[in-house]
């Protein structure tokens, strides 16, 4: 079971990273809102690359199969 045990923990991270990538998403339109551009393309990357974390972990979900 140690297998099923290592897939939910890669679906929590996806699910988890998910709700990460959305808040920074949100920060950075509130930061661009208060005329502070930079921060908020910097949180746009970090919502990018949060992104790009869950593709990875969705390519390890996919692995089991």
């Amino acid at each position: 079971m140690v297998e099923e045990r290592l897939k939910r923990l890669i679906m929590h991270w996806i699910e988890h990273n998910e709700e990460h990538k959305a808040r920074f998403e949100e920060a950075a339109k509130e930061a661009k809102t208060l005329g502070l551009e930079a921060v908020a393309e910097a949180l746009g990357l970090a919502a990018e690359s949060a992104s790009e974390i869950s593709k990875h972990l969705s390519k390890a979900l996919e692995a089991f199969k």
